[in-house]
């Protein structure tokens, strides 16, 4: 696809995962003459400077369709392959952002582009969305949603391999610091190590997984259709400042994986109940717990019309329906938060996402676009 080897050839790295990276201002830049001459309004907004997002509203009527995907990558310090020099090789398109999702956004294009030429839909209106910041914070979505983005169905390009995926994990991050006393390690009396008393906490966690109540602790039973069971794990851990110091300060970052439904403030609870009984039986250390980045989880209802419409569109375009889980954090559960119908469906795969050899297959793409011309130009979202 033309339009997926032109986009990765525009680099567009967040500077918040890089700071040598571009931001999203010149590839907005270079989608934005497209979309007005195919009849598009466009508002190109700005959420800080140079994070740079596009909504294009085709038609006026409702219902309206949002089509949205996000336009920075991460990093490229550890890839293999020249990461702005698109190739294409043994059917499959080679650079940064090729599944992720630069093929996704080109698959947006082209239905703007059919869009434009058939006068479609009839009835109702296209509206595309392209965010910036994705990657870290989602700043775009975040704020398109608090200056009125709205519709009546979504679709996130995200790479599902063209699978339908109208769920996804949310989660939680937390950072829970142990305070000890620094002393000589020649004079143990005096200390009290906070690394130990961290260590015992950690340590602690596993009991969250022996099967009790609440979001952490299922037993190791799946307790979602699609996406199965939430997790806990311990992201970074640090402390000390040298081997012959008692520590003073250590603290953990840990993330929950939740699920739809699953309430932060009850895995806060359940993480602050561990730390109180591991600081009742650590003397002279103490313990504290810091509430971090939320997302939430969402999935849509399998008898939505818009799954509906979209495997109707998928059978047209000789491709078999199928239901997959997003087990990442996506933002079509910040659009199902504020009222919209939405789930992801794209070319790629998660699994060639962010890796050192990113690459998508070309008839991944040439199908996701014409899936969604399709939905868009018969209506079937309605």
């Amino acid at each position: 696809m033309v339009w997926t080897r032109f986009l990765v050839a525009v680099p567009s790295v967040n500077p918040s995962l890089d700071a040598r990276g571009d931001g999203e201002a010149r590839i907005a830049d270079v989608i934005l003459p497209y979309l007005e001459h195919w009849g598009f309004q466009v508002e190109r907004r700005e959420p800080a400077p140079g994070r740079v997002s596009l909504v294009a509203r085709f038609g006026s009527e409702a219902p309206t369709l949002l089509l949205c995907g996000h336009l920075d990558t991460v990093g490229v310090s550890e890839m293999t392959i020249p990461p702005f020099e698109p190739r294409v090789d043994g059917g499959r398109i080679w650079g940064r952002g090729a599944a992720d999702m630069k093929s996704g956004v080109a698959a947006i294009l082209s239905v703007a582009a059919a869009a434009s030429r058939q006068g479609c839909p009839s009835s109702g209106s296209l509206v595309i969305a392209l965010t910036a910041d994705e990657e870290h914070a989602s700043l775009g979505l975040d704020d398109l949603l608090k200056n009125g983005l709205t519709a009546d169905a979504a679709i996130v390009t995200e790479p599902t391999s063209l699978s339908m995926a109208p769920a996804n994990k949310g989660f939680l991050w937390m950072t829970v610091r142990a305070q000890g006393k620094a002393a000589h390690g020649s004079r143990p009396e005096l200390g009290r190590d906070a690394i130990r008393g961290l260590a015992r906490f950690v340590a602690a966690l596993d009991g969250l997984d022996d099967g009790g109540e609440g979001p952490l602790t299922g037993g190791g039973m799946p307790r979602h259709i699609l996406l199965g069971s939430a997790s806990l794990h311990a992201g970074t851990i640090r402390g000390g400042e040298g081997p012959s110091v008692y520590p003073a300060q250590a603290e953990v970052t840990l993330e929950a994986r939740l699920l739809p439904g699953d309430d932060p403030l009850g895995v806060l609870a359940q993480v602050r109940g561990v730390m109180e009984a591991v600081e009742a039986s650590s003397p002279g250390v103490s313990f504290s717990l810091e509430p971090g980045m939320f997302r939430p989880a969402a999935a849509l209802p399998l008898e939505s019309p818009l799954i509906q419409g979209l495997e109707a569109s998928l059978e047209r375009s000789g491709v078999e329906p199928r239901v997959a889980p997003m087990t990442a954090w996506v933002e079509s559960s910040w659009l199902m938060a504020a009222g919209i119908p939405a789930l992801c469906f794209g070319p790629g795969s998660i699994a060639d996402a962010h890796t050192a050899d990113e690459s998508v297959s070309e008839e991944e793409v040439r199908k996701a676009a014409e899936v969604l011309q399709d939905l868009v130009c018969a209506g079937r979202w309605l």
